[in-house]
């Protein structure tokens, strides 16, 4: 297989469109996080399927590139997943009620003594509702939080928006828009 660099301009669309998709996701944590998220059912779906249909632009774009560049369409369809691709028009599944019910302490669906999607995502569930019952101090979770709250805080020049979250999340994030300040330069 021939390894070349992206071309230029796609670098520059993929880079745009994950910012776009990561700008998103921030929004999704922002409203699911805040106290101040009154529509948070509404706006976490909107954010999260925009998310969601901007990485799907990405992963169209390069498989556009791909079949440009003559790559077979059974490889191509291997490196797109398709096996893992499910239809949001369906609505959710049973294993994503499973893990909701196991989420919120609710007694197990039908399916869950099977082995199987249904039983793992409600054991998952009931293993996070556990979790949840204690600080949140994955490391990685606070601070990926940090990072996106204090980026999006920077570039909207509104580092008060960072009170509505908890404490240790407001705190990290306001250093991360502190390092992202940019010097003013000195007077000649």
């Amino acid at each position: 297989m021939e390894h070349t660099p992206m071309p230029e301009p796609m670098r520059r669309a993929v880079n745009q469109l994950t910012s776009e998709a990561v700008e998103r996701c921030q929004e999704v944590m922002s409203y699911a996080g805040s106290d101040v998220a009154m529509d948070w059912k509404r706006m976490t779906l909107y954010r999260a399927t925009d998310a969601a249909d901007t990485m799907n632009c990405v992963a169209m774009l390069i498989a556009a590139y791909c079949e440009h560049v003559g790559v077979k369409p059974e490889t191509l369809q291997s490196y797109l997943q398709i096996s893992q691709q499910h239809s949001r028009a369906d609505g959710p599944e049973d294993h994503n009620r499973a893990h909701l019910a196991g989420l919120l302490g609710k007694e197990a669906p039908a399916g869950s003594d099977e082995i199987g999607a249904v039983r793992t995502m409600y054991a998952s569930g009931q293993r996070q509702a556990e979790q949840a019952q204690q600080p949140e101090d994955a490391p990685e979770v606070l601070f990926t939080l940090a990072c996106l709250h204090g980026l999006r805080a920077r570039l909207c020049d509104d580092l008060s928006s960072l009170d509505r979250f908890p404490p240790e999340v407001a705190a990290m994030a306001r250093k991360v828009a502190e390092a992202l300040e940019v010097p003013e330069l000195a007077a000649m």
